[in-house]
């Protein structure tokens, strides 16, 4: 594990009615929420409830009108400004890979190492290593037009993880892809949460995503209409 993230693994979220405005859209409307280090959460609703919205605030992508996010008791920006919180804290898996085509699967993997001042031979150790761990330790010199769909989402995934990051956001992680290719992006993004102890929160509409997570929270009209879970009360009489 890197030196920039001491031994901490999962990061602690917190949400409070946080609420987000897109022209005369309210796409996110004071949604409340708590996510335990180390939680793995899946996050569902219809097209429209504000869902990647929610994740894009959460990561930092966008900024809440009002509301707070805090990520291990600070805000985003107090992470040494966003750039740090996108370097050391958050890693982010789209449903479209978003690979830039100029560069080999490894390329790729190694671009947010870059930001991060890592040596040339680390950088490309480490995306070596991570490309291994997807099973793409074979196509680390092909470019995204030479894989399959499958496989650029499996960079996509490595990418994110190249950071070691403490929170992994994924948006429909597999929504472009077929049932074979879905599978093994969701046993590399289970699998590497439980090696790394990261908090994963995944954006979908894939029940079999949802059987996998500790929890499924519900997103309508730019609420989460799951409630937290509340404690148990004693029996009346």
């Amino acid at each position: 594990m890197s030196q920039h993230n001491g031994n901490r693994a999962g990061a602690e979220v917190r949400l409070e009615e946080v609420r987000r405005v897109r022209g005369s859209v309210v796409a996110v409307d004071g949604a409340t929420l708590s996510v335990g280090a180390g939680e793995s959460v899946a996050l569902m609703g219809p097209s429209g409830s504000g869902k990647s919205t929610l994740l894009g605030v959460m990561g930092g992508l966008s900024r809440p009108d009002a509301g707070t996010i805090l990520v291990d008791g600070k805000r985003p920006e107090e992470h040494g400004g966003l750039s740090g919180y996108h370097r050391d804290v958050v890693g982010f898996v789209f449903q479209l890979h978003n690979l830039l085509p100029m560069l080999t699967a490894q390329g790729n993997v190694e671009l947010p190492l870059v930001a991060s001042g890592i040596g040339r031979n680390e950088r490309r150790e480490r995306a070596r290593a991570l490309l291994e761990e997807v099973g793409l330790g074979d196509r680390a010199d092909h470019l995204p037009e030479e894989l399959s769909g499958g496989e650029r989402q499996r960079v996509a995934v490595a990418r994110a993880l190249a950071n070691e990051p403490r929170l992994l956001l994924a948006d429909e992680p597999t929504g472009a892809l077929d049932s074979d290719s879905s599978e093994r992006v969701l046993e590399l993004l289970e699998n590497a949460r439980e090696r790394r102890g990261m908090t994963m929160i995944v954006v979908t509409h894939d029940e079999s995503i949802a059987a996998r997570s500790d929890r499924v929270l519900h997103m309508l009209d730019g609420r989460i209409t799951s409630p937290e879970p509340a404690a148990p009360q004693p029996a009346a009489g």
